[in-house]
């Protein structure tokens, strides 16, 4: 009795062992990429870029902290400008003295003309008196002197008038430097994102170009895989690629091939595997389009870890574990992409 029950446990062992290897292996089938598609581990990446002081100043108010999403142009950091701002105030004095120059220098211009015009009569009626011997050549000197020393008092004048008016543009020039620094001292976001860290508390003063926050630019998504020489050398700048991640099993996002580096890489970044290292690798950049990462803005985040797939031939076909795309809907699982369709050369 023992020995049939063990020969029936064993037949059981036996049909599940092959049951089981069997569905591995229809899995794999599944699993499987046609050919002219080829793929590689990587994981999530944006750009960082830096909301950062011009110049040493206080931190006076931060209306954002980590983990907030923000958008273009959106204030996210005011910094103390009390200094700046009594700069400006005596720019403005300046600016305002400056033109009071030109318009005292136009007021002596309009003088001087008057006094010309006199001159020129009394010069006039001299001659004419010396002309009929009513008048001496001793008068008519005096008055010609006077006129040629009050046309020269009139350049004296104008030169004056164009002096104040370069002070003006020089402190306007001044006082739009200020201005410029005050608006600077508002900390804007550079893009669409979210805020990674911040590195600064209110009330800290900043060094020039010191930061006050990290924001993940979510307007350029991608992730970076590693493929062998041979596969780098045809994959094409704009072709078309997938993208699916380890949270989210059964769908994949469309993007496409934005950069293929030309240098190869000994040890891949996310790849540890033994015979991975031992071949020569090319870095190759997947993209995410803005739409699509704008469609699902609050959900995407950088460091995830999955997988690229690219198409080495136009004529591949995606298989349909790759064909359930998230949104928005895409014709025909295409996507936006450079219309440029040359390959790097061969590595």
């Amino acid at each position: 009795m023992p020995k049939r029950l063990a020969i029936k446990v064993l037949a059981v062992m036996v049909v599940l062992g092959a049951m089981f290897f069997g569905y591995r292996y229809w899995q794999s089938k599944q699993l499987s990429l046609p050919p002219g598609i080829v793929s590689g581990n990587g994981r999530i990446e944006a750009k960082l870029v830096d909301a950062a002081a011009k110049e040493a100043l206080r931190v006076k108010k931060i209306y954002v902290d980590e983990g907030d999403l923000v958008e273009p142009g959106q204030v996210v950091v005011q910094l103390d400008t009390v200094t700046l701002d009594a700069q400006m105030a005596e720019a403005e004095a300046r600016v305002a003295a400056a033109r009071e120059g030109v318009a005292i220098a136009k007021a002596g211009i309009v003088s001087r003309k008057s006094q010309i015009r006199l001159a020129r009569i009394e010069t006039e009626r001299t001659r004419k008196l010396v002309e009929e011997r009513a008048g001496s050549q001793r008068d008519y000197d005096v008055s010609r002197t006077r006129l040629e020393t009050t046309i020269a008092g009139l350049a004296e004048e104008e030169a004056r008038l164009q002096s104040a008016r370069q002070e003006v543009k020089v402190a306007q020039a001044n006082a739009a430097t200020i201005r410029t620094r005050i608006e600077d001292a508002t900390l804007k976001s550079p893009a669409r994102g979210r805020v990674l860290y911040r590195l600064a508390e209110v009330g800290e003063v900043l060094a020039p170009g010191g930061k006050v926050l990290t924001i993940v630019n979510l307007e350029d998504v991608y992730m970076e895989i590693f493929l062998p020489a041979e596969q780098a050398a045809r994959t094409k700048i704009g072709a078309e690629a997938r993208i699916t991640i380890d949270n989210a099993p059964g769908r994949a996002a469309a993007g496409y091939v934005s950069f293929v580096s030309p240098e190869a890489q000994f040890t891949p970044k996310q790849v540890e595997t033994l015979s991975e290292r031992e071949k020569l690798m090319f870095r190759v950049k997947i993209k995410v389009p803005e739409e699509l990462v704008s469609s699902h803005i609050e959900f995407v985040k950088t460091g995830i870890r999955g997988v690229g797939y690219v198409k080495l031939a136009e004529s591949a076909a995606w298989p349909p574990w790759l064909q359930n795309l998230f949104g928005p809907t895409l014709k025909d699982s295409s996507v936006t992409r450079p219309v440029n369709k040359l390959s790097r050369e061969t590595p």
